[in-house]
């Protein structure tokens, strides 16, 4: 089946440079081009296309307002392609907080804009496979311990001082920096235990989605480092283009997984790895995002005794992960995101009036 790409930048240049590209491609082709955000708002109302190539800066309604419109009245895929994404990096970021998978920059024509056709490329592929849901199940944690980790995961093991806190582990993507900032928004702070976050975005966007998060809530948020261990309070994003998974005892290490895998860091890496420690059960949710990473390894951390839940349809942006989380029954039940955390801190002291008060 052909996959359909439309095309929204002011510039007739740029949209011939796009249309170029899409055509160049086997099995995509260009389902409508706009000139501005309103075009396109009107044109993906009428004819909902696979994927949209959105310019960011555009006179009237720009990229930021389409993208969030669009995601609101009907939502598909969109990546951001610009002139220069480090050079309109807050803008970029505002487009994914809007609902945008990624960002590349706009492909020039002639010789000298085969890389920047390569990047786009790549993306429309990323995002093919994942509509396509051609992404194998992970089983096992499919890492091994990093020097860094094993050294860390050694020291943890000699000492009982500084016991592990509970983890509440959590997978995003389209639309997760809200999500993620409402849920961080109603738990308690300090919170005594350990929050552990994948969310698909580039590495290069990750710094400002940390600093973001943090003076959203508060919190303190940083990314997660090899070697570290989850310490109570805490907010640790996942911050490579590769895995996060934790070891045995729960150290976390980033290694680069099976080759197959759409996204890096995969939700499911992490959370089948978590499934495969000796961590004690903890919590485990998924917010909003397209695919449906993350519900294969949320199926293995429920059968493991981890409370499991999931974004409700009526507040996600896309109810994709957490669609087919609580589809196939991986999901103990689905909830607003404006009542995410509560439910996390319920969830968390069940847990620990369970073990009797010990963790």
């Amino acid at each position: 089946m052909t996959f359909r790409v439309a095309i929204v930048n002011d510039l007739a240049m740029a949209r011939e440079a796009l249309r170029r590209v899409v055509g160049s491609m086997p099995g995509v082709a260009v389902a409508w081009m706009a000139a501005d955000g309103a075009e396109a708002i009107a044109n993906t109302t009428k004819d909902r296309p696979d994927l949209v190539l959105m310019d960011l800066i555009m006179p009237g309604v720009d990229g930021v307002e389409a993208t969030r419109t669009i995601m609101r009245q009907s939502p598909c895929p969109i990546v951001v392609v610009t002139a220069t994404v480090e050079g309109n990096a807050s803008r970029v970021y505002e487009a994914i907080g809007a609902g945008a998978l990624d960002a590349v920059d706009t492909p020039r024509l002639g010789t000298n804009g085969a890389q920047g056709a390569q990047a786009l490329i790549a993306k429309i592929e990323d995002v093919r496979r994942m509509r396509a849901g051609d992404a194998p199940p992970v089983r096992g944690s499919a890492c091994a311990a990093s020097p860094i980790a094993a050294a860390a995961d050694q020291l943890a093991a000699a000492s009982t001082a500084t016991p592990l806190p509970p983890i509440v582990a959590v997978g995003s993507s389209t639309g997760g920096p809200q999500a993620l900032a409402t849920m961080l928004q109603g738990l308690p702070n300090p919170a005594p235990f350990a929050i552990v976050i994948v969310q698909h975005m580039e590495p290069t966007f990750l710094p400002g989605l940390v600093s973001w998060l943090a003076s959203q809530t508060g919190r303190d948020v940083r990314l997660a480092k090899e070697g570290v261990r989850p310490q109570p309070n805490a907010v640790l994003i996942a911050g490579e283009d590769r895995q996060l998974v934790t070891t045995a005892s729960g150290t976390l290490c980033y290694c680069e997984g099976p080759v197959e895998l759409i996204h890096r860091p995969s939700v499911d890496m992490l959370f089948e790895s978590l499934a495969a420690s000796d961590v004690p059960p903890g919590v485990a949710v998924l917010l909003t995002g397209m695919g449906k990473d993350g519900a294969s390894g949320m199926a293995s951390l429920r059968a493991k005794g981890w409370e499991t839940l999931a974004q409700d349809h009526a507040s996600s942006v896309v109810w994709g992960m957490p669609g087919a989380a609580v589809e196939s029954g991986a999901a103990g039940r689905a909830v607003p995101i404006k009542d995410m955390g509560p439910a996390i801190t319920e969830a968390i002291a069940r847990r620990r009036a369970q073990k009797g008060g010990a963790r």
